[in-house]
């Protein structure tokens, strides 16, 4: 199954034996053409645009709960005194993220998800290191060096920052390097963030414990991992590389915070009232053939792309993300609290550092989809080498899991080189109806068209 793309984090650490004898110097890169000032300007701009689409929770006593606990955790030198704000989300997948400059969201997934209040201070003292560190603009520095020198960093001084970057795509994006950090950063961020909790007396290897755990019900139910542990590269074990960490902190009591008060809580987020833009609307079960795709078709045009597709489908995009979905209301359930594809397209954009390469990049590619999807596999057909908007494009055939019940999932990964990187289309069916759907889904291919 495929996972509806919507932002998210993930936590990763050096092994133990990578420490020296005291902790290690952690600070932002000197490589950022842009300001401070400018990371909070560019982190406002981008929080007003994402809150046009998500559910943000007004309820004070969950309001008043997560910032308490930031409030401890931004009072430490660490967090370089950004002007944090910190809201929840009523999303039920188990995500948090931070802007640039300081706009920092936790959904209530993640909070139902916690086993202790230590757990959420985690998350968060990991995404206000990202903040304080200066990652997102620090690597979109990194990617666009050339086009920031040529003229671009020069207008930054003036509005519409995020406008700006997505001009040379870097704006927001599951894949925008605003959001997904290197190996490097999210292991700085986890090291940094526990000094941090520590500090504010909450027992920092928590925060490890909490993404171990969920890594372990992933491996135990075959599922994919919940979205910010998927979004990201995991090498090492953070919990031996946290415990390393707090081995060389000065001995004190820690806590694990209110048991208490994060079960009551937890009540109020369950009997919230939906909100209209909640990540909750799909079917715990469904009938595919009331998603089958029509055969009369729409366009959809946006940002230099035009394609086609089904009538009685529709696009679901997120601020968030740099990637679309569309399928119908039927080909959307949830499994776990994700919101999972089951019959429908995928439609997204790649960034690329370094060049681009068609072959090489598409395998990279497929591989990230199968650490992401543990029961997706090739098909066996040989891949297809076709045109698509003049560019040589690949056609890979994988079978997956579904998440209809009792079949296996047809996914048909198009890839295209792009000059912003490596373009994807992928079009998702159950397998009984996959040859209902495949003349539909050439169509959607062959109209795919770049602005040049």
């Amino acid at each position: 199954m495929l996972r509806k793309g919507v932002l998210l984090i993930s936590l990763v650490a050096l092994a133990a034996g990578a420490y020296a004898q005291k902790p290690r110097n952690i600070a932002p890169s000197r490589f950022n053409f842009f300001s401070k000032e400018q990371d909070i300007q560019l982190g406002k701009e981008a929080a007003a645009e994402i809150e046009k689409q998500i559910a943000v929770v007004t309820q004070p006593e969950v309001h008043d709960y997560v910032n308490r606990i930031a409030a401890k955790l931004v009072a430490q030198p660490e967090a370089d005194q950004y002007p944090y704000t910190f809201k929840v989300v009523y999303d039920k997948t188990i995500n948090a993220f931070a802007l640039p400059g300081g706009p920092a969201y936790i959904h209530t997934g993640l909070i139902l998800a916690a086993e202790n209040e230590a757990q959420i201070a985690g998350v968060i003292a990991h995404e206000i290191s990202h903040v304080a560190l200066r990652h997102g603009t620090s690597q979109v520095t990194k990617a666009n060096a050339t086009q920031l020198l040529a003229g671009f960093g020069g207008a930054m001084l003036g509005g519409g920052l995020l406008g700006q970057l997505a001009q040379i795509g870097a704006g927001l994006g599951a894949n925008s390097l605003l959001l997904k950090f290197s190996r490097g950063a999210e292991t700085d961020a986890d090291l940094l963030g526990a000094r941090m909790m520590a500090k504010a007396g909450y027992d920092p290897i928590e925060m490890a414990t909490f993404f171990q755990k969920l890594e372990e019900e992933e491996k135990r139910s075959g599922r994919a991992v919940p979205q910010f542990l998927s979004d990201h590269p995991s090498p090492g074990n953070r919990v031996k590389a946290v415990s390393a960490e707090v081995k060389m902190m000065p001995a004190r009591q820690y806590t694990k915070g209110d048991s208490a008060q994060l079960a009551r809580v937890k009540q109020v987020i369950q009997a919230l009232p939906v909100p209209p833009r909640a990540n909750t609307n799909f079917r715990a079960a469904g009938n595919p053939q009331a998603a089958r795709p029509s055969t009369r078709m729409q366009r959809y045009q946006s940002r230099g792309l035009t394609f086609v597709y089904p009538s009685n489908w529709q696009v679901f995009q997120s601020q968030q993300s740099n990637e679309i979905t569309i399928a119908s209301r039927e080909g959307i359930l949830e499994v776990n609290g994700n919101a999972e594809i089951g019959y429908g397209a995928i439609v997204g954009l790649q960034q690329i550092q370094g060049g681009t390469e068609l072959d090489r990049d598409t395998q990279n590619f497929l591989r990230q989809l199968m650490q992401q999807n543990r029961n997706m596999q090739p098909s066996g057909e040989a891949v297809r080498r076709i045109q698509i908007a003049g560019a040589p494009a690949l056609l890979h055939l994988m079978f997956n899991s579904s998440p209809y019940p009792n079949v296996r999932e047809v996914d048909a990964i198009v890839t295209v080189q792009h000059p912003q990187g490596l373009f994807y289309m992928i079009l998702i069916a159950p397998e009984p109806e996959y040859q209902a759907a495949q003349p539909v889904f050439d169509q959607m291919i062959q109209s795919i068209q770049f602005a040049r």
